[in-house]
């Protein structure tokens, strides 16, 4: 195996081509062959810097089976360049799989650091909360949208999905009915001439977006969404919540038969509230 052969990654700009970096365009006049998720972006792209360079085309339905053969080719001594559409590089899209095929089999990969549309949408969207869960492309089925919701809506972190233009409105509406009580940022065409940063419930911003579906134009894009983590009053209304549902369980398990101390250890077990107010709750069912 050669020892001077590499995959090299190379993140490209999200938008404004003034954000390519000087390695990444270093790397690819260096490298013997271009990977692309699509050649057509990635010729142009490096038409505007003046480079020539042969493509391979490598996207989601070819990185499967040309994977292993990309890799011998570094393996062989080839320096072999990666670029997505836009952006880093196995942040949704193939490259996380071409990487993982080349550090199984031990070749050297290289991995420059550059623009990403998610890191770029948890800044601008003026979240205080130092996490966040980049959760990928956003489910397309309500039902599913609604899945991820629940099982993240207890993250103390900012969630952040990228969605197409097209089902904005649809994705704000599961937002508002399942975390009515979050904010909510709609980042569009983040570092380009029209970028726009909206923030406010999803309720709010699915009335704005959807008036805006209906004009000339619609809804245009590259969209990241990135919902705040939970707030103090998310947190109260679900401490009542369960609150109340626990006084209910207690009054089902007095009804079974058990005593207050088992009521007890029930109520914590399954509600996670202190021992003392599962204790409380207990002693009222039982009145």
């Amino acid at each position: 195996m050669s020892t001077s052969g590499k995959l090299v990654i190379v993140p490209t700009p999200i938008g404004n081509l003034g954000d390519m970096t000087l390695r990444s365009l270093e790397a690819l006049r260096e490298a013997d062959v271009v990977c692309a998720e699509d050649t057509r972006v990635t010729g142009k792209l490096l038409a505007h810097f003046g480079i020539e360079k042969r493509l391979a085309r490598l996207d989601e339905a070819m990185i499967g089976s040309r994977a292993a053969g990309v890799v011998e080719r570094v393996a062989a001594g080839e320096v072999v360049a990666y670029c997505s559409d836009a952006g880093m590089p196995g942040v949704s899209d193939p490259g996380l799989r071409l990487v993982a095929a080349a550090r199984e089999a031990g070749v050297a990969v290289e991995v420059l650091p550059g623009a990403s549309a998610a890191a770029c949408a948890y800044v601008a969207s003026g979240t205080v909360c130092p996490r966040f869960y980049f959760g990928g492309f956003f489910p397309r089925k309500a039902t599913e949208q609604r899945t991820v919701l629940a099982e993240l809506s207890g993250l103390e972190a900012a969630l952040v999905f990228y969605e197409s233009p097209n089902r904005l409105v649809a994705a704000l509406s599961v937002i508002a009915e399942v975390l009515p009580w979050r904010e909510v940022a709609v980042c569009r065409e983040l570092t380009k001439l029209h970028e726009e940063v909206a923030r406010g419930s999803a309720a709010e911003l699915r009335e704005r977006f959807a008036a805006r579906a209906e004009e000339p134009g619609g809804v245009r894009g590259e969209i990241a969404l990135v919902i705040d983590a939970p707030g103090e009053t998310e947190a109260a209304v679900g401490a009542e919540e369960a609150a109340a549902s626990a006084a209910e369980r207690a009054v089902e398990l007095v009804a079974e038969g058990l005593r207050t101390k088992e009521v007890t250890k029930h109520l914590v077990a399954e509600f996670g509230i202190s021992r003392n107010d599962a204790y409380n709750l207990a002693m009222e069912a039982a009145r």
